[in-house]
């Protein structure tokens, strides 16, 4: 049985939060950007954990690619554009509007994208723990597309309503990944747009898909939602380059190329995960290899024992 929450800690831990938050956005961007690289160097050292599963997951993803060094240095990186990324969080309420976000954002498929907005059906945007998703859905609500983005609640109710009115600043809507489920289906029902990250572990019973050449366990529920609701797929990243972020298309999957076939719900899965995979080859230090992709592995069959 779990022990109870004590509220009292949760709140102490969203106080300590939010003054932090609030120290952030009183620096200017570039110091903020300067702490995010000490926060990083700091990290980086003090993280052995999180840094070592990183680096076992670099090893796999790309066994003859990288030296040891190499990986090491990657994954520096890694964790410079991650702590680069919470502080840009922090300041985007204050530095984006839409005036502005041109100067922020690249479209560089942007017709691609307005027509899977605009196209009358309902539709998946499926991205990864790449770029800063956040600032994705953070700009289209600016820009007067609203959607609809699943994500787990935070344990802290405190930090979850904190993280939650930030998220719906600019008229996204966050849908709990468990218990709002008819929530979801009444979304695409009326032709709305569902925001989802395609790669995270899906335990032991999920869908096992390529991903950089090993099974990863994958939620069959996207692929499933896309087969039942008709509901076309696109597989898009923000990814940063030359101090702007760029949202790109990786591939749009239309459910009816599927159907009839008896492997449809695993054939969409690999399909996205492929075109995921494609992004994070563009730009591996932009991928949160932090978190372990690989964690479970297909059960082994067992076979009889030879007489």
């Amino acid at each position: 049985m779990a022990k109870p929450r004590s509220a009292l800690a949760d709140f102490s831990v969203y106080l300590v939060i939010r003054l932090f938050v609030c120290l952030i956005q009183t620096l200017s961007f570039s110091t903020a950007l300067a702490f995010a690289r000490i926060l990083a160097w700091m990290a980086f050292r003090i993280d052995r954990r999180h840094r070592q599963v990183a680096l076992e997951n670099l090893e796999k993803a790309f066994p003859n690619g990288y030296t040891l060094a190499q990986r090491e240095q990657l994954v520096r990186d890694v964790y410079r554009h991650f702590c680069s990324v919470l502080i840009e969080i922090m300041h985007m309420p204050r530095r984006l509007n839409v005036f502005n976000w041109k100067n922020h954002l690249e479209l560089p498929e942007g017709q691609r994208i307005v027509e899977c907005l605009l196209s009358g059906r309902p539709l998946l945007v499926v991205t990864g723990h790449f770029g800063n998703w956040e600032m994705a859905g953070y700009c289209l609500g600016l820009l007067g597309f609203p959607t609809h983005a699943i994500a787990r609640p935070l344990d802290n109710p405190f930090l979850d309503d904190f993280v939650r009115r930030f998220r719906e600043a600019t008229g996204q809507k966050i849908l709990a990944k468990h218990g709002d489920f008819a929530r979801i289906q009444g979304v695409l029902d009326k032709g709305g747009v569902l925001a989802t990250l395609g790669d995270q572990d899906a335990g032991q019973r999920g869908l096992f898909v390529e991903f950089f050449g090993r099974p990863a366990s994958t939620h069959k529920a996207v692929a499933l939602l896309a087969l039942e609701h008709q509901v076309p797929m696109m597989v898009t990243g923000t990814a940063r380059k030359e101090g702007v972020y760029h949202v790109v298309v990786a591939d749009v999957i239309f459910p009816e190329e599927y159907e009839g076939r008896p492997n449809a719900v695993k054939g969409l899965t690999q399909r996205f995960s492929t075109a995921l995979e494609g992004l994070v080859r563009r730009h591996p230090e932009q991928y949160f290899w932090l978190h372990r992709r690989w964690k479970h592995q297909p059960a082994r069959r067992k076979t009889a024992a030879v007489a």
